[in-house]
């Protein structure tokens, strides 16, 4: 049984509890030690194949960091295969928290994030979050700049400070100089055809 929660994007949040969960969030290099004993549950779960199904695993805990930074999320892990995957907040598509009935038990969730990739699985997995939810709020926040209002802030990876969501302001112009740019030409053109 698996709970999966689309992740519909959060109200822009300006308190400062909502300043408090970014630093949180910023802060999570780690996955939250519960995944260990998710991993020896499911290792336990294949009985006699248990040392060949948790040695993978184990590892896989001990090596897996995350790092969230101002242009995306990086996770990496494995130690004769080492995977590192960086994913900018621009490419993300979609998140859902997803939580099976133990994980619920042992308090994690999994944060997956999609992006336009084709595929039907998730490009990346953040697993043994404890705060899943901040965490994918954070990401809607960074990936669609706080639902498009002109003052709402992020905080940037390091500095703690607040990054404007202001690259709206010039998108709006380029598209206004567009748009009479446009008319200027149906004009031309409406004024050639009277003329023929």
């Amino acid at each position: 049984m698996s709970e999966t929660t689309p992740a519909e994007a959060p109200a822009p949040r300006r308190n400062a509890s909502a300043e408090q969960d970014w630093t949180r969030v910023l802060s999570i290099q780690r996955p939250h030690p519960n995944l260990l004993k998710l991993y020896v549950l499911m290792a336990l779960a294949s009985t006699v194949a248990f040392p060949i199904v948790f040695v993978p695993l184990y590892f896989r805990y001990h090596t897996l960091r995350y790092r969230f930074d101002d242009e995306g999320v990086r996770a990496s892990w494995g130690i004769l295969f080492r995977r590192e995957v960086l994913l900018t907040y621009r490419r993300i598509q979609d998140i859902h928290v997803s939580r099976n009935i133990v994980e619920r038990w042992l308090g994690i969730g999994r944060v997956e994030i999609q992006t336009a990739s084709g595929g039907s699985s998730s490009e990346l997995a953040l697993e043994g979050m404890s705060d899943h939810e901040a965490v994918r709020d954070y990401l809607y926040t960074r990936m669609r700049g706080a639902r498009g209002e002109p003052a709402a802030t992020a905080p940037r990876a390091g500095d703690g400070g607040a990054v404007p969501a202001g690259g709206e302001d010039e998108a709006v112009a380029l598209l206004r100089e567009i748009r009479a740019e446009l008319e200027g030409a149906r004009r031309a053109l409406e004024a050639r055809e009277r003329e023929a």
